[in-house]
């Protein structure tokens, strides 16, 4: 049984599935007016692991992650650099999508635009106000959140306790407001910025409009589990639930929100702090599995900071897991199932990858110790250590990409052995470690790797 932490209840509990045996999930996908940072990178490289885990289990998953492809933001960035919206938008999914491929985060099932549903959400918009649980102003069309009882309900707090906790900051747009928590469904445009014709007059949607309507479109109501990054919780993904509760619709059956990246001072990286660490210079200087592993070695609802000394773990980590897939490759034989039992035993208590990964590592030593004594358990453990791998989605390398000399002198270390000329063997061993490569000696012989 599958148990994960919902965001709605505050409790660890069974992931309820709407039809046996599928899933549907609904991802706040990217804003596309910059380059993806590091916390894009933990909300999608979490969400890929628990979908491949989903699918290992054998659930049929249906991910649906949207575009969002209108936003101030992005017309912010036009008007700064005089561009048209619709070349940055292009331009960052392309990169998006190129940082998602390095990551080996496999595609949504669904890559919903939010301007192919803006027709979807005009009537969505319409029907609130006919059900006069919105309203129309001099600037826009605003949701009444007094019309929704348990508004508040994904922060854990009543409305009354949401206003108190907010002091006497000053609240935008709240001269057109019927009450100072009220959000756009719909804004009226300005000259010069895209719009799209509605009843109350041109304009764009809201945000939180724009992914309501893509994920009860695509998914259908009560649809199986929402997902983001904790900054999502509220407002945005309470006022989405809002919509869809002012509306009589049941939304999503749980939620499930990762933790923040966090800077040396344990401050959350945003663009805001200008803090953010760009993905793709990450990915640049480092395997790109560097990032999976740290994640992988961290709960999803905690915190994480990423620093050159974690990194540089998760770096040494893979080599040995790559040097370990290099020397079992030939291996064949059914995986433990006793390991495997324990692997679905931690993933299904809230996806405790910490806990799972430490079970990967200590599967990989039983498994190296066991074909070094020739134990005929080796096999087994192989094929479970590979299991996990492919759960986790970390692709291992068993890369053969070694010139002719390095080889050569592979072999020559092995003869020097082989000779009891322990000497010439240490100083070829220095020397291949100096050119930066990885040496391994075995019973079977000696492999190297970059």
């Amino acid at each position: 049984m599958f148990r994960l932490y919902d965001s709605a209840t505050a409790e660890v509990r069974e992931l309820r599935l709407r039809k046996p045996g599928e899933v549907g999930i609904y991802l706040c996908g990217p804003t596309v007016y910059g380059p993806p940072h590091l916390g894009h990178g933990r909300a999608t490289l979490v969400y890929d692991i628990l979908r491949r885990y989903l699918e290992w289990s054998g659930l049929k998953v249906r991910l649906v992650s949207n575009i969002t492809d209108i936003d101030d933001k992005i017309i912010d960035r036009a008007n700064r650099e005089s561009r048209p919206w619709q070349e940055i938008t292009h331009k960052c999914e392309s990169v998006w999508f190129q940082a998602m491929e390095k990551l080996n985060v496999q595609r949504p099932t669904d890559v919903p635009h939010a301007t192919e549903y803006v027709d979807h959400m005009v009537r969505m918009i319409g029907d609130l106000i006919g059900l006069d649980r919105a309203y129309v102003t001099e600037d826009g069309v605003y949701l009444s959140v007094q019309s929704v009882a348990d508004y508040g309900l994904l922060a854990n707090q009543s409305l009354d306790d949401l206003l108190a906790g907010g002091g006497d900051r000053e609240v935008f747009g709240a001269g057109n407001k019927k009450h100072s928590a009220d959000f756009a469904l719909w804004k009226f445009s300005k000259p010069g910025e895209p719009s799209w014709p509605s009843p109350w007059g041109d304009g764009r949607p809201g945000w939180h409009s724009e992914c309501v309507v893509m994920s009860l479109e695509l998914l259908g109501e009560g649809f199986d589990l929402h997902c983001g990054g904790m900054d999502l919780k509220f407002p945005h993904h309470e006022n989405e639930r809002a919509q869809a509760v002012a509306l009589g619709k049941e939304f999503a059956n749980h939620w499930m929100h990762n933790g923040f990246v966090v800077d040396a001072e344990g401050e959350k990286m945003s663009k805001s702090l200008g803090n953010v660490a760009n993905l793709l210079d990450l990915m640049d200087k480092y395997d790109p599995r560097a990032y999976r592993m740290v994640l992988l070695q961290t709960h999803y609802r905690s915190p994480v900071r990423v620093g050159q000394d974690n990194i540089d773990a998760a770096v040494s980590a893979l080599a040995g897991l790559d040097s370990f897939a290099a020397r079992t490759a030939s291996v064949v034989g059914d995986a433990d199932g006793r390991v495997l039992a324990s692997f679905r035993e931690r993933m299904d208590d809230d996806l405790d990858t910490p806990a799972a990964t430490a079970l990967l590592f200590d599967t990989v030593r039983q498994a190296n110790a066991a074909i070094d004594a020739g134990d005929a358990s080796g096999p087994g453990l192989v094929q479970a250590a590979r299991e996990i791998c492919a759960a986790f989605g970390l692709e291992l390398k068993q890369a053969s990409d070694v010139p002719a000399d390095v080889a050569a002198k592979a072999a020559a270390l092995d003869a020097a052995r082989a000779a009891k000329d322990f000497a010439t063997a240490d100083a070829l061993r220095a020397e291949l470690q100096a050119a930066g490569w990885m040496v391994e000696t075995t019973k079977s012989g000696t492999s190297v790797r970059r």
